[in-house]
């Protein structure tokens, strides 16, 4: 299989990697909240520690709708170099998150995962589809 259509599926199953991992920490969120709060600490604390994970979270969601709506119309199936960065951010976002939830690491930690591994390709594919939809032109 030449590289550039081996992208399409390696693009894929990094995505639905990140997703499945993503989901999974909404399941098991309890240990990295705690692991960012003191040893006593309010339940007042507790809940803004848990509120700015959920949050974190769905704004991933979001981007992963982004991408998924790119990458199913067309927009950056069979772009080489998006394909490329969203293989290595996604790639990178499932270790990273890996050891956010096996090392119980602090919530706030979450964030740069979120702006290297989502937000990037997710704003590479924002500017990608407004080239195609609003500029009209064709994909590359």
């Amino acid at each position: 299989m030449p590289i550039p259509s081996s992208l399409i599926p390696s693009r894929f199953l990094t995505l639905m990697a990140h997703l499945v991992i993503v989901i999974d920490i909404f399941w098991s969120r309890e240990n990295n909240v705690l692991a960012s709060l003191p040893p006593t600490h309010t339940s007042l604390q507790y809940q803004n520690r848990d509120t700015e994970l959920i949050v974190a979270l769905s704004v991933t969601l979001g981007m992963f709708l982004i991408e998924l709506l790119g990458f199913f119309s067309g927009v950056s199936m069979f772009n080489s170099t998006q394909s490329l960065i969203s293989v290595a951010a996604h790639c990178s976002a499932c270790i990273c998150l890996s050891f956010f939830v096996f090392e119980k690491w602090e919530c706030w930690t979450y964030w740069y995962i979120f702006s290297f591994c989502s937000a990037l390709p997710a704003c590479i594919e924002i500017i990608l589809m407004i080239g195609v939809f609003g500029l009209k032109k064709k994909p590359l």
